[in-house]
């Protein structure tokens, strides 16, 4: 058996101009990886290092601050933003299963995303285009805005790339998105000092799921913890230096009628002396419009090759996620889903 890798590709003939050659061979990797193992690592994205440090370091100063202070910017569960205090969250319910683990998840998270003002139907669809909470932390909306930026740009040039690495018409996924829902994570993994921790608890740090839209742009720190499921088995991923990580969604699955599928992925930062390694990521969610109705495309149809998913809307797919991750319901549409994670578990 080869040894597990993500592939590396460099997106720069995308970015900053490339001949046609250049973009086919861009396309074809990135076919090649959606195939295999549903996730890569791209470089040539565009992000400045100084936008990366920034981001860095709002994570650190929102997350440095006491429990007490981040709990004042909870919002309610439907909503999908704010802070989202340790152990609230179970993710593998959004996947249609119960978690394996003595805990609910131990990440603690803040989300934030597109606002009402950019939404045509705003009052229909309010939860998912909810006003932001902005914590009271020196240039913390600056940075975070700015990221958001890039990487919805990097999320849009991805998709660019999807619709040539499957042979599609410019357009056939991006007029899913003329105003996506899109949701930005800032993730740190590590539980409050004085936490009793038993090495032989499975700890996890999020639970084994995957994501629910388009596509994610993933960045990381590279403490170990980030975990694939390739082969049956799971496995260790790491950012290359510069690299942000790109995973597959569920409705990027339903539009290819799982030629691609999505990642299924989970986290469990490392235990050393009895304390688990502190981790950080920022995980950009590009969803789609939430009117969007997403099935198989007529392409991935045929006699061979049956609809495996009816179609839904954007905004139905979601909820029902969102309603297994973060208020605890599980989610009976995801199943699909809950089989990958059941093979997994063997």
């Amino acid at each position: 058996m080869s040894a597990f890798h993500v592939p590396v590709v460099d997106v720069s003939p995308y970015v900053s101009g490339g001949g046609e050659q250049e973009r086919a061979a861009v396309a074809a990797a990135v076919d090649a990886a959606c195939r295999d193992v549903g996730f890569i690592q791209i470089l040539g994205h565009g992000v400045p290092d100084e936008a990366v440090e920034a981001l860095a370091d709002a994570v650190d100063a929102l997350f440095g601050l006491p429990l007490s202070t981040k709990s004042q910017w909870i919002r309610p569960a439907h909503e999908n933003r704010g802070y989202t205090p340790p152990k609230s969250e179970s993710l593998a319910l959004s996947a249609g299963v119960q978690s394996e683990a003595r805990m609910k998840d131990f990440f603690e998270a803040f989300n934030v995303g597109t606002s009402t003002a950019d939404h045509p139907d705003a009052d229909l669809l309010a939860e998912h285009y909810a006003a932001n909470t902005w914590p009271s932390v020196p240039g913390f909306q600056e940075a975070v805005d700015a990221w958001r930026a890039h990487a919805g740009r990097v999320a849009r040039t991805m998709i660019e790339i999807f619709e040539d690495a499957l042979g599609l018409g410019r357009g056939s996924i991006g007029r899913l998105a003329t105003h996506p829902i899109e949701v930005l994570r800032l993730n740190n993994y590590a539980l409050p000092a004085g936490t009793d921790l038993l090495v032989e608890d499975d700890l996890i740090g999020m639970g084994a799921h995957t994501d629910y839209g388009i596509v994610t742009i993933l960045w990381a720190d590279q403490v170990k913890g980030l975990q694939v499921l390739a082969d049956g088995r799971w496995h260790d991923v790491s950012p290359a230096d510069g690299a942000l990580l790109i995973n597959l969604g569920d409705l990027t699955t339903r539009l290819t009628n799982e030629q691609w599928l999505s990642t299924l992925h989970r986290v469990k930062p490392p235990i050393v002396d009895g304390t688990i390694l502190r981790r950080r990521s920022a995980a950009y969610f590009f969803d789609g419009d939430a009117e969007a109705v997403v099935g198989p495309l007529p392409g991935f149809l045929g006699e061979a090759s049956p609809a495996r998913y009816s179609a839904v809307t954007v905004d139905e797919h979601i909820r029902a996620k969102l309603s297994g991750s973060r208020a605890g319901v599980l989610n009976s549409s995801a199943a699909r889903e809950a089989e990958r994670v059941h093979a997994a578990r063997g």
